[in-house]
């Protein structure tokens, strides 16, 4: 990771990075693409830490009206910048069809998101498209002129969230907030159990099934041996891996399936 410090803002030289397959690929739903006079330009939120973050070049990013120490501390971790991308995809590019899909969209990272959060966003997300996920979590946001915590939750209901307008997904919510405040599911405990106890642990959750326990897991506890399957992952199973995902890959299973996942959905 390389940095350096420029009036109030970092600017940022991280060659396996790129905004836009990273911050719009369906792994957070709390960035906006807004205009620029640079490649991109987001705004956007890590819980409540709010950052705007701009694609100077190809390889090259300004985090705008941020202390070396929010860096450090927050974005940095984000953004998982302390770990070697170019060395994970070296061992993907083992694979021909990883290969391909590294070299299609090699700058997306693994965000390193809070897991509450993360927890309600993909509760909100099945069966539903993202511009409609987003105005479902803005709502939520708007209300609580935040993000939510599980706190400020405790003792809702399904009524209480009518407004978020998200149909079915207000009572699993309300039920998402009962068990955590309740002290029946522990999230920070589940993050460090084994991997089959967390997913048994995490669909004790109503509406959370197998892929939502998943992203949970990948996206909100950074287990990179969790798989999300969804209808373009099986095409890819089906398609190039009919006798199984390699093993040697499955340590880093997630984050190979987040290039799979980009490639195969842009390339049909």
């Amino acid at each position: 990771m390389d940095y350096s410090i420029k009036n109030n803002d970092i600017i940022l030289s991280e060659k396996d990075f790129n905004l836009d397959e990273t911050l719009d690929c369906g792994q957070a739903f709390r960035w906006k693409k807004i205009q620029s006079d640079y490649l991109c330009t987001y705004e956007g939120s890590f819980f409540n830490n709010k950052l705007m973050i701009s694609e100077k070049s190809k390889g090259e990013f300004i985090l705008h009206n941020v202390s070396e120490a929010d860096f450090l501390e927050i974005w940095a971790d984000y953004f998982d910048l302390y770990t070697d991308y170019s060395q994970l995809k070296m061992m993907f590019s083992e694979d021909e069809t990883l290969s391909k899909a590294c070299n299609f969209a090699g700058g997306i990272r693994l965000l390193k998101q809070d897991s509450w959060e993360c927890l309600i966003s993909f509760i909100i997300s099945q069966n539903n498209n993202i511009p409609r996920i987003k105005g479902i979590i803005d709502r939520l946001c708007d209300n609580y002129s935040g993000f939510p915590t599980a706190e400020q939750m405790n003792g809702v209901t399904a009524d209480d969230l009518s407004y978020l307008r998200s149909g079915f997904r207000g009572k699993y919510l309300a039920h998402a907030a009962e068990c955590v405040n309740s002290g029946e599911i522990v999230l920070s405990e589940i993050a460090t159990a084994p991997i089959d106890e967390a997913r048994t642990a995490l669909k004790k959750i109503k509406g959370v099934g197998p892929k939502v326990a998943e992203c949970i897991l990948l996206f909100g506890m950074h287990r990179t041996e969790a798989f999300p399957i969804d209808v373009w992952i099986k095409r890819v199973l089906e398609e190039y891996y009919p006798d199984g995902f390699p093993e040697y890959l499955k340590e880093n299973g997630g984050i190979a399936q987040q290039y799979l996942f980009h490639y195969i959905r842009n390339k049909t």
